[in-house]
């Protein structure tokens, strides 16, 4: 396992240098989860929500969330993202609703923390949107599903 590259020899955090990196084209994809009562996807599904559009919400939400990564995560790279997707889908095993977000660029650094963050605050919306008919409803599954690009190449995760 390589070391920590945000952590300098004494303990110190830090910024990563990505001057002197390669650009590659880069994209990373995470996924997470909003498990709900089924009464709840239901009421989503039919555009019944008070607060209006819950699906349309959280993907814009999530596509902005993944712009604003660098503001919001201390150590993070600005970027120029190039492309951002999320998609929510309907789960009724959950039951409840699975985002999945990419995040692609041409650049120095890596875009799984644009993915994470994008997936992360679409779910947190979903949850915002439908809170006042469910407050029990559960986040979870946040993890990156897919990296590619870069030195370190290609990751993808198990299942």
């Amino acid at each position: 396992m390589a070391g920590l590259t945000h952590i300098g020899a004494s303990g110190e955090a830090h910024m990563v240098d990505v001057g002197d990196k390669a650009e590659t084209s880069r994209s990373a994809t995470a996924e997470g989860y909003v498990r709900m009562l089924p009464e709840t996807l239901a009421l989503i599904r039919e555009g019944n929500a008070k607060k209006g559009d819950v699906i349309g919400t959280a993907r814009l939400a999530g596509i902005m969330a993944a712009k604003k990564t660098s503001d919001l995560i201390p150590l993070c790279h600005p970027l120029m993202l190039t492309k951002v997707v999320v998609e929510i889908t309907e789960d009724e095993q959950l039951p409840g609703l699975r985002v999945t977000a990419t995040a692609k660029l041409t650049g120095k650094t890596g875009v799984e923390m644009e993915a994470l963050t994008a997936a992360s605050v679409a779910c947190l919306t979903i949850y915002d949107m439908a809170k006042a008919v469910d407050r029990a409803m559960e986040i979870g599954g946040i993890r990156l599903l897919e990296k590619t690009g870069g030195k370190s190449g290609t990751y993808r995760a198990e299942d």
